[in-house]
């Protein structure tokens, strides 16, 4: 199905930013796109507009009780000054699953992806061209229907900004150092764990805080019953190399399924890499380093792409990983994967998608 969104022109175009300067999410495109819901005419009226503020009822549902949902993807420039996407149709078919568990309505994929190419494309100008440098997509949906009470809401609104983004760490592929949290949970088995909603980033602020106090940058979520085996870290999917191993948590309801963790997880398989979707207990990473087993600590996302960890806090121990180093593998799937993104590597995947 082709779709033709109608635009509105802005008569105040916005100057570009540096790119040597580029921080993550701060500055936003000229444009973008906006399309309703209610429970009678369904999804209508895509379109794109100046980007600008929304009007927004003080009773809107999204407001009292959270529902609401977001995504996250990047538009890439390759070295002939084409656009491409990466792995967008998991981004559509993670919204519809956020969607179910949200009772947000289900958003026809196609759509979804057609609404970012059209966008991306109006604001080709915006891709930055710089080495590590991209245009980040962020679509959403929030309910607008105005009531207090608590049921699912029967009016939405689906909207897609961008912002031209650097490194999401300014230290860039350099390794960082983490807090275990064993006291606080982001998410747990049956919750909205698994979702892409806003509500679970909130939870992890005040552990974010905490960390940053003891000079980390991100923090390592354990389980939310035993507070005994390792999840996430931060807003990432996790992974430890143990005995030339791959470990990381299964998808059992409590962690996001990530495009960047099921792209690295097929990557190294083809490596010849045994991969390990199973439960890690933190005691066992911890006596796996000081065993001289555990190589490689690493996050994995659409933000930071692969993000190396060089050193764990817990309980008042610290582990130094690969000796503060970059590892092999993380090196590895980090070329291997901005390769494919920016055309730099043949995409024998599949996974791009032009513009």
């Amino acid at each position: 199905m082709s779709y033709d969104f109608p635009i509105t022109r802005t008569h105040s175009p916005k100057q570009k930013p540096d790119p040597d300067c580029l921080d993550f999410g701060t500055v936003f495109t000229d444009y973008m796109f906006m399309m309703d819901y209610d429970e009678a005419a369904g999804w209508y009226d895509g379109r794109i507009v100046p980007y600008d503020t929304i009007h927004l009822d003080p009773a809107a549902a999204v407001l009292h009780y959270g529902q609401e949902m977001f995504e996250g993807l990047k538009a890439y420039r390759t070295k002939s000054g084409a656009l491409q996407l990466f792995r967008p149709d998991m981004n559509a078919k993670r919204t519809n699953a956020t969607n179910e568990r949200m009772c947000i309505p289900r958003m026809d994929e196609g759509l979804f992806v057609e609404a970012i190419k059209a966008l991306v494309r109006l604001e080709s100008a915006w891709v930055p061209e710089k080495e590590g440098t991209s245009l980040y997509i962020r679509p959403f949906i929030f309910a607008t229907e105005p009531f207090l009470g608590v049921r699912p809401a029967k009016r939405f609104m689906f909207m897609i900004i961008l912002s031209p983004v650097g490194p999401y760490y300014k230290c860039g592929l350099a390794p960082t150092r983490i807090f275990v949290e064993d006291g606080r949970a982001r998410a747990v088995a049956g919750g909205t764990g698994a979702a892409k909603v806003g509500g679970n980033y909130a939870a992890g602020l005040l552990s974010q805080e905490e960390a940053h106090s003891l000079g980390c940058s991100q923090v390592l979520w354990l389980d939310g019953a035993e507070r005994k085996y390792a999840e996430e870290i931060g807003t990432s999917n996790a992974f430890f190399v143990i005995g030339g191993e791959a470990f990381t948590a299964p998808l059992a309801g409590s962690i996001l399924p990530g495009v960047t963790r099921d792209s690295v997880i097929r990557l190294l398989r083809d490596w010849g890499v045994t991969v390990r979707e199973e439960r890690l207990a933190i005691e066992d990473v911890f006596r796996a380093n000081e065993d001289g087993r555990l190589s490689e600590v690493f996050a994995t996302g659409t933000a930071t792409v692969i993000s190396p960890i060089g050193n764990m806090l817990w309980k008042g121990r610290e582990a130094s990983v690969n000796s503060c180093e970059i590892g092999e593998l993380s090196q590895r799937l980090y070329d291997a994967i901005t390769g494919i993104q920016t055309g730099a590597l043949e995409d024998t995947y599949g996974w791009t998608v032009p513009i």
